[in-house]
């Protein structure tokens, strides 16, 4: 599976932006779909989950109540809202493609998005 991001950028505290994950090579629809993030110097961490049919979805605590996870099946893409970003924000953006419909697991990543927020 081959995944696209877009959408980053540059944004001041407390600004928004939409990413967009495109995913091309299996059937979409089938497999749950994440968020993650790596800033400079740290390991890459879990941001964001949601299941194939988009009824589940996870958030981790640092982003919960701020993004918003999404998915339309029928244009193969998923999205993450970020709102209220925080300068912690900054980070590459991640889309990562489930092994399965539901559950955690993730076999495939994009190329990442650079997200930076700035005082």
């Amino acid at each position: 599976v081959q995944l696209v991001e877009s959408g980053g950028g540059l944004v001041q505290t407390g600004g928004s932006l939409r990413l967009s994950c495109v995913a091309s090579g299996r059937i979409f629809s089938n497999y749950a779909m994440g968020w993650f993030r790596q800033a400079p110097g740290k390991e890459r961490e879990f941001v964001a989950y949601i299941n194939w049919k988009g009824a589940v979805t996870d958030y981790a605590d640092y982003v919960k109540g701020r993004f918003t996870i999404s998915r339309d099946n029928a244009k193969n893409t998923v999205y993450l809202q970020m709102n209220s970003l925080k300068l912690e924000d900054t980070a590459v953006y991640y889309c990562a493609a489930g092994l399965f419909a539901n559950g955690r697991t993730f076999g495939s990543w994009g190329q990442g998005t650079q997200v930076t927020v700035s005082s």
